[in-house]
């Protein structure tokens, strides 16, 4: 099934306003074709001076089976000019009922456009929040964010044209087209000879959109990342007198888009004209044969006028549908994107066909694990093996790109193992709960993530039913209080986008104090006091000290402090565990660790 029609369908979730949004368009269009047959009697008052009852009687004789009962015509005014203002009058009366209805046949279209567009989004949403990181990461975050956000008002606005616009515009044209066929069958017939060219081309024309419209989004979605990481990355680019690369190459990309746009230009531009064309040589042709008609007797001229009046009508408003059916086509697009994403394997983070992890109190091992990650040239990790008993103080150490964090990210499952497995108390993570056993898990790494929020919220962030006093007591237990409290609302205070209102050390502690409210029985720390300075990396120290009993601790560390009080060191070194011992041990006998102990490992930096 095409995309859109896909999510099409899911306009039938809100059935009932839906049935509305018809009902109150049919009522407009039936209007409409109302006011098209009143127009009739005046026209015969004009040019013959007849008046309604006149009218009235001629009806019941050319049509005895849609009379007009003899008790209404007795009530008509004989008077040709009592009868024009009657009409009238009755118009008016009808355009506002039709307006209204006009009205709210817009309004519950749009309402339903509007929630069904709101619940794919979140569908969408969820299943990119649900996707393995591994995904997220080869597809990156801002294409994610694109579809997201971009795709899915493309569709609202398809979806408005669908239920909005094409309902509407279809049924003034139909009702219309009825009325003229009232007025002449025979004339009304010859019109309809354009209807198969005019598929034929909307077809054509909608195909060529299609493709080009695909091509655009990919584009805006390529521009939408070089913006994101020009913006937040900001500092670095006015640092290093990077503004002219920046601008060089969003302009390059900018380009793109125009390019992948004005392909679809053509097609969009060349649609109306053309069927307007069409249009004017069908009017044309049928001018042609009524005048013959007309002058040779045989079609009456206040006939002729109202089928040209009415067609004209039908016309209009069938005229807008062939640009409404383009965006209708273009829509295939982002809806086959958005598609792309619903169809992602998802995480099952809690699933009812797994058991729960127990909480940890033996072991976590890795047991021969190697991960490569997409694209790359060379494992991540390859063959790691590691045991490590429950309350250990485990510090991993090594040259950039060695595997540390890539390691680390195997515990709570962001990432997935190409072969081996990591096992706590003895049982393969793979087999258990995601949700039980990342509940186990806390994790502070270097780059912090705060949400724009509460100091509160931001602590307590993913823990339901949590007390104000334990989210202050986590804080107290990170050394974060003193600042937070200083702060303008204080734990209410508001944090701005990713927690730039703070420092770097201040979010780290807002972090750390996130990871004890958890209460984990494992703590990640990937270089989590890399940004802090030297007093408050003492107070973080002793308060992960008393914190990690009980708790097997596993940090990167680039500080010697942080490795001295490790129970056991690990080096790393091109995804492999090269040694491990104490800190002594190894400086006698692993040459990278000595290495790293003179280049790497550096004690805290002084704020005095």
């Amino acid at each position: 099934m095409n995309p859109f029609w896909h999510f099409a369908r899911q306009l039938l979730a809100f059935r009932g306003t839906l049935i509305w949004a018809f009902i109150f368009a049919v009522i407009a269009s039936m209007s409409l074709g109302a006011g098209l047959i009143g127009l009739s009697p005046i026209l015969r008052a004009f040019l013959h001076g007849d008046s309604l009852v006149t009218v009235a009687e001629s009806h019941n004789a050319e049509h005895p089976r849609f009379a007009v009962p003899e008790a209404i015509i007795d009530r008509l005014p004989t008077d040709p000019f009592h009868g024009v203002v009657l009409v009238i009058a009755g118009l008016i009366v009808l355009t506002v009922f039709g307006a209204t209805a006009n009205f709210l046949h817009q309004y519950f279209s749009r309402t339903v456009s509007t929630r069904t567009v709101a619940k794919i989004r979140s569908d969408v949403f969820r299943s990119v929040v649900h996707m393995p990181l591994s995904r997220v990461i080869h597809r990156g975050p801002s294409q994610l964010v694109a579809r997201i956000v971009r795709d899915s008002v493309e569709l609202h606005g398809s979806f408005v044209a669908l239920t909005s616009k094409v309902v509407g515009q279809t049924g003034k044209g139909v009702i219309a087209f009825i009325a003229a066929i009232i007025f002449d069958p025979f004339l009304t017939m010859l019109a309809i000879v354009i209807v198969p060219i005019m598929a034929v081309i909307l077809r054509k024309i909608g195909k060529r959109i299609r493709r080009g419209n695909r091509g655009a989004l990919q584009a805006q979605e390529q521009l939408l990342r070089i913006s994101n990481e020009t913006l937040q990355g900001l500092r670095a680019v006015k640092v290093n007198t990077g503004e002219a690369y920046a601008d060089e190459r969003f302009t390059h990309t900018n380009d793109e888009v125009i390019k992948q746009e004005l392909r679809v230009r053509t097609a969009r531009a060349l649609s109306s004209p053309v069927m307007e064309t069409l249009s004017v040589i069908v009017i044309g042709a049928l001018a042609i044969f009524a005048a013959h008609q007309i002058l040779s007797g045989g079609l009456a001229v206040d006939r002729f006028l109202l089928v040209l009046g009415a067609l004209a009508v039908s016309g209009s408003s069938f005229r807008p549908l062939p640009g409404l059916i383009n965006e209708i086509q273009a829509a295939s697009a982002p809806a086959a994107r958005l598609m792309e994403l619903l169809d992602e394997p998802r995480e099952e983070v809690q699933s009812a066909n797994l058991p729960e992890l127990p909480r940890h109190k033996v072991s976590l091992e890795f047991r021969d694990l190697s991960f490569t990650y997409p694209n790359a040239q060379s494992p991540a990790l390859d063959g790691i093996s590691l045991n490590i008993l429950h309350g250990e103080r485990i510090a991993i150490v090594g040259p950039n790109g060695s595997g540390k964090t890539t390691l680390l990210s195997l515990v709570p499952r962001l990432l997935s193992p190409d072969a081996g497995s990591v096992c706590i108390d003895g049982t393969d993570i793979a087999r258990i709960n995601v949700k039980s056993l990342r509940q186990q898990v806390g994790v502070v790494t270097q780059e912090t993530v705060l949400f724009r929020g509460t100091v509160a919220e931001n602590i307590s962030f993913g823990l339901e039913n949590v007390t104000r006093e334990q989210i202050e007591q986590a804080g107290r237990r990170a050394h974060a209080d003193e600042f937070i409290q200083r702060m303008p609302g204080g734990y209410d205070g508001e944090i701005s986008e990713q927690g730039y209102s703070l420092s770097g050390g201040q979010r780290q502690r807002i972090a750390i104090a996130r990871a004890i409210l958890r209460d984990p029985a494992i703590l990640i720390l990937d270089e989590a006091t890399s940004q802090i300075d030297a007093e408050s990396e003492a107070h973080i120290n002793d308060a992960l000290a008393e914190f990690g009993k009980g708790r097997t601790c596993l940090l990167i560390a680039h500080r010697l402090s942080t490795v001295l009080n490790a129970d056991r060191i690990v080096v790393m070194d091109r995804g492999r565990i090269v040694d491990t011992g104490r800190h002594d041990q190894l400086l006698q006998r692993c040459a990278l660790y000595a290495r790293l102990n003179q280049t790497q490992l550096t004690a805290p930096v002084s704020t005095s």
